[in-house]
Formats: C-alpha cells, sequence, structure tokens
C-alpha cells in the first residue's frame, strides 16, 4: 500500500508519521506543499506541525497551498486523507471537515498522554481494532473543537464523532476533557467516513520502549483495511 505524506513550512510531525507508516508497511513518499501533484497513494496524511508558524489561524495559510487541490480531489475521489493535530485543522480550514479548532478552554498548550474513546468502527481507520479506548498522545494550543448547533447535529446523526477524550475506562464527560473540546470531541470523519481528522498522535505511540503501542493498532488496523 502506497502512502503519501504532505511536508508543509513548519510541519515537525512530518518524519515521526513517515517512520510509523514505513514501519506497518505502507511504501510512503514525502511530498513538498509547494507540488501540484501527489503520487499514486492509497493514503494521503497531513502531519502535525505549526505550519506556517500558526500565523493568522492554525492551518489557515497551509489550507492555500498549491497541493492542497490534489488533496481536495483525491478526497473527493474517495481516497482516504487522515490529518493529525495541524492536519486536523488543516482539514477544517479547506472545508473537508466541518467545525473549527480554537484556543485550549484554559489558554495552555498541552502536552501529555490523554485517552480516548473510539465513537464509530464503521470505517476503515477503526473496525478491526478490538479495543474501545486509546492511550495516544497530544500536543496543541488550539485543540478546542467547536462547530454549531446545526453543524453538530448533522455530525451527531451522520455518525461523524471519530473519537473522544475520556478516562482509562471510556468515561467521556467534562473531567476527562483536556482543552475545553464541545462533546469531548477528539477527532471527526467527514460523512462518507474516508476523511479523519483528530487532534491525538498515534504516530507517537507505536514503542513501548518510548511511550506505548496503541497508535500501533491504529496503523495495523489501517493498513489491514486497505
Amino acid at each position: 500500500m502506497k502512502s503519501s505524506v504532505i511536508i508543509f513550512p513548519g510541519s515537525n510531525c512530518d518524519r515521526d508519521m513517515d517512520v510509523a507508516l514505513k514501519k506497518f508497511g505502507f511504501k510512503n513518499q514525502m511530498v513538498w506543499h509547494n507540488d501540484t501533484d501527489i503520487p499514486k497513494s492509497d493514503l494521503i496524511v497531513l502531519p502535525g506541525g505549526f505550519s506556517y508558524g500558526d500565523y493568522l489561524r492554525c492551518g489557515s495559510i497551509a489550507g492555500k497551498s498549491r497541493i492542497i487541490k490534489s488533496v481536495i480531489d483525491f478526497a473527493n475521489s474517495g481516497g482516504l486523507v487522515l490529518g493529525i493535530c495541524n492536519g486536523f485543522q488543516i482539514l477544517t480550514e479547506t472545508g473537508l471537515l466541518p467545525g473549527i479548532l480554537q484556543q485550549n478552554k484554559y489558554l495552555n498548550f498541552i502536552c501529555k498522554n490523554i485517552f480516548v474513546k473510539i465513537k464509530n468502527k464503521e470505517n476503515k481507520y477503526f473496525k478491526n481494532i478490538k479495543k474501545e479506548v486509546l492511550e495516544l498522545h497530544i500536543a496543541h494550543n488550539e485543540g478546542n473543537y467547536f462547530c454549531s448547533r446545526d453543524e453538530l447535529k448533522l455530525i451527531e446523526d451522520n455518525g461523524q464523532i471519530a473519537v473522544t477524550y475520556c478516562d482509562q475506562e471510556g468515561n467521556d464527560n467534562e473531567a476527562n476533557n483536556p482543552n475545553g473540546a464541545l462533546k469531548n470531541i477528539a477527532g471527526i470523519f467527514n460523512k462518507e467516513k474516508n476523511i479523519l481528522g483528530m487532534m491525538p498522535h498515534p504516530e507517537r505511540m507505536i514503542d513501548p520502549f518510548l511511550s506505548g503501542e496503541d497508535g500501533s493498532l491504529f496503523f495495523e488496523n489501517l493498513i489491514g483495511s486497505l
């Protein structure tokens, strides 16, 4: 299976993602944001980081990069597009995902391990993961997901909430919400479920000697689903 990771000025998780994808069997290619074409791919990843230094709004400038038209065309054709952290922010800026990512509730940068509950397994990203709760990592200042009341109703009705922040037992309430995100939302799909944006970093949790292995479950499932 082939994947492509898009690199923007300020990306800092592109190499981590490259390592993770290759570890689990993807033939990965790195694509510069100023290119216009994407190599033949089964998956496109927009990685975490601080594209363009997060000037204006997180992901807003990256969302106007030359490569984005090809990403949108690929997504609209049904291709899998994964946005992690800043990549999630870029997906909302392009309109590929609804809502916005605003500043964390307590105006602080958060960097720690957290738990997320998988809310929908009827998709290629999570369908064969046996666990209901995963331990992953977050590192962001603008991870507070928000959308309008009408958008939220559509998201809930269509099963577009992918993962929510929770505790180790899967309780997803306000006490387990690190950034104030609406409904504890840590990640969402588009209506067709081929696009996933989420704030937690699975690529940082692929080695027990570093931090943990629940990210491995994500990548193993993903390549097995393609």
